[in-house]
């Protein structure tokens, strides 16, 4: 079974809604069979590259509000991590455009190595307030996590996997999404928003019965095989 996250890596619900997933995971009893991948999904593919603003900044004309306000969005956003057990530190944060963090992912899905890079970005941006927009220090955070640093220098001079993002973008967009995170269970279900552990388990569950289902024996205490004759032998 295969499950699908679109999520841009400076969204603090996306980081939410993955430990709030993996949690779930944890207890899906078959979770050893389970393929996760990770999409990209920017939140704003058109912020310059090589410029950044105050997040408070952008909440505050994204929204309408005052920057006091947007401060105070902030705290509460951190107060709502705590709750998943995620130490965010939100003030001074800044936000820009994420595409080279993206090529970097699409980098480590072909390495095997995506879901500890991912955590490493979340982790970098929104604990450890380290820049996923300078390419040195992305590369550092990406190496940390397990990338070979010449091969994700190499992404981000030639500009990789730039049609690969777009179309990623373009497909979430086609399921439905309107934001993010948004999961994808086996092209069978999809949930949108850090919903709750139950949720992410409850659709686990569904979509692995669905492609499995079960079989109902009839006469299973019958005497068509009384005597044996069409009983399956056992191996010695």
């Amino acid at each position: 079974m295969r499950v699908e996250i679109w999520s841009d890596v400076i969204c603090p619900w996306c980081y939410i809604g993955k430990r709030r997933f993996e949690k779930a995971l944890a207890a899906f009893p078959q979770r050893d069979r389970v393929e996760v991948v990770h999409r990209s999904f920017q939140l704003d593919p058109d912020a310059p590259r090589d410029e950044t603003r105050l997040t408070v900044d952008m909440l505050s004309a994204k929204y309408g509000m005052t920057p006091e306000r947007a401060a105070a969005m902030e705290r509460e956003m951190e107060r709502r991590a705590a709750e998943d057990g995620l130490e965010y530190h939100l003030d001074g944060g800044r936000v820009g455009n994420t595409a080279d963090a993206h090529r970097l992912l699409r980098l480590a899905r072909e390495n095997g190595v995506q879901d500890a890079v991912v955590e490493a970005f979340y982790r970098a941006h929104f604990t450890d307030r380290r820049s996923l927009f300078d390419r040195d220090e992305l590369v550092a955070v990406a190496v940390e996590a397990g990338l070979d640093g010449d091969a994700a220098r190499a992404a981000l001079e030639s500009g990789a996997y730039a049609a690969e993002i777009a179309a990623e973008q373009r497909e979430a967009r086609e399921l439905g999404a309107t934001g993010v995170p948004f999961f994808v269970v086996d092209r069978r279900y999809g949930v949108a928003g850090a919903q709750p552990a139950e949720a992410f388990a409850e659709v686990l569950r569904r979509a692995w019965a669905d492609a499995r289902p079960s079989i109902s024996l009839v006469g299973e205490d019958g005497d068509a095989c009384a005597d044996g004759a069409c009983a399956v032998p056992e191996r010695s």
